[in-house]
């Protein structure tokens, strides 16, 4: 279906913007140097026109807090099925990069446009707040076509591909628009990035997804105060929160905190909700965690925060707990950076498997 984009100023009589044209796609490269969530917040930028070995050029490469990396690449003067068979080709010489290659794009990278973090290790920590060396690196990977339109055909072929092949590939539209002199760029996902991220093509075996969804509850967070009051937590920044929002009520999850082990498992009894504004039942009446004296240190809690980096929640009843000290940690288990996954890989059924019969559940 065809994606057509409109801005309008609003007064006492909304006026729609004139469409402006997009001169030159290396113009919108630049704009994306500068700031990355022009594509998308939660990507970290690791390359610009990256050589293959077959001698073409990759526009650009990103990766997301789990080590996936992103292939983009605008469509310029190529037809709408070339770019995305050119795109295809780019994923199939990504998938078989090393993590030392995966380094190496990256020091080119930084060293060419001088970047303020001269190292992928550098640039990893400060963006996502946690060290690549906890990642599997080039693990996964997904397709993004980016244009300012797309014909029937290949619209139908990337559906087709998402929905029948798993695999993941989208496309982002871009429109720029003018008023009184100054431009603005206006954007459009064709499919939802984060159903794509869950598409990701992964290296190793897939299955179907077992219906248990895996929780990573950050380490900075009080794990006996989720575990008293019945909660889930993810804050920040919008990749650790956006992710709660794919619960609803009777989902189960397993709650494991990155470097300790598997500490819960439980059944969600609401929706997301920003901390700052949740209402737990106590003997004192209803308070948020801000109105509690026992909640220890706890970030993210300003009630000042935007929406994007504010601390978010999700209640839970506790089928059964343990104390940090005694979290289930064993070599071959589950792990993820996102706050809420659906993982696929045969690790998660043995997971799940392994702590139903270490904790007696059913």
């Amino acid at each position: 279906m065809a994606i057509e984009q409109g801005i309008w100023r609003i007064g006492d009589q909304p006026k729609k913007l004139k469409p402006a044209a997009l001169a030159d796609e290396a113009l919108l490269e630049d704009q994306v140097m500068k700031d990355m969530s022009i594509l998308n917040s939660d990507w970290l930028l690791i390359g610009r026109q990256v050589r293959t070995s077959y001698d073409k050029l990759i526009d650009l490469l990103a990766m997301d807090a789990n080590g996936s990396i992103i292939i983009v690449e605008l469509k310029r003067n190529k037809t709408p099925r070339d770019v995305v068979a050119q795109t295809i080709d780019y994923a199939s010489w990504i998938a078989n990069l090393s993590d030392s290659d995966i380094v190496d794009i990256y020091l080119n990278f930084a060293k060419t446009y001088q970047l303020k973090h001269q190292t992928l290790d550098e640039a990893f920590a400060a963006k996502f707040r946690t060290s690549l060396s906890d990642i599997t690196i080039n693990d996964s990977h997904q397709m993004v076509v980016v244009a300012t339109s797309l014909d029937a055909s290949t619209e139908r072929i990337i559906n087709y591909l998402n929905e029948y092949a798993q695999i993941s590939i989208n496309a982002l539209f871009f429109a720029a628009f003018e008023d009184n002199g100054q431009q603005y760029l206006s954007r459009a996902w064709m499919i939802d990035p984060d159903e794509n991220q869950e598409r990701a093509v992964t290296k190793g075996k897939k299955e179907p997804w077992n219906g248990e969804f895996y929780v990573s509850f950050g380490d900075n967070r009080p794990w006996e105060l989720a575990r008293k009051l019945g909660f889930i937590a993810g804050g920040g920044a919008n990749w650790y929160s956006k992710t709660l929002s794919m619960l609803s009520e009777g989902d189960r999850v397993w709650a494991n905190i990155p470097k300790t082990g598997y500490v819960g498992v439980g059944i969600v009894t609401g929706e997301r909700e920003r901390a700052d504004q949740f209402e737990f039942d106590t003997p004192d009446g209803p308070l948020t965690l801000q109105q509690m004296e026992d909640t220890g240190i706890y970030s993210h809690l300003d009630g000042e925060a935007d929406d994007e980096t504010a601390e978010y929640l999700v209640p839970v009843r506790w089928l059964n707990t343990v104390p940090k000290d005694r979290a289930f940690s064993e070599v071959g288990l589950f792990g993820n950076q996102n706050t809420v996954c659906k993982p696929t890989t045969p690790k998660w059924s043995h997971t799940t498997n392994r702590l139903k019969q270490a904790w007696h559940i059913q």
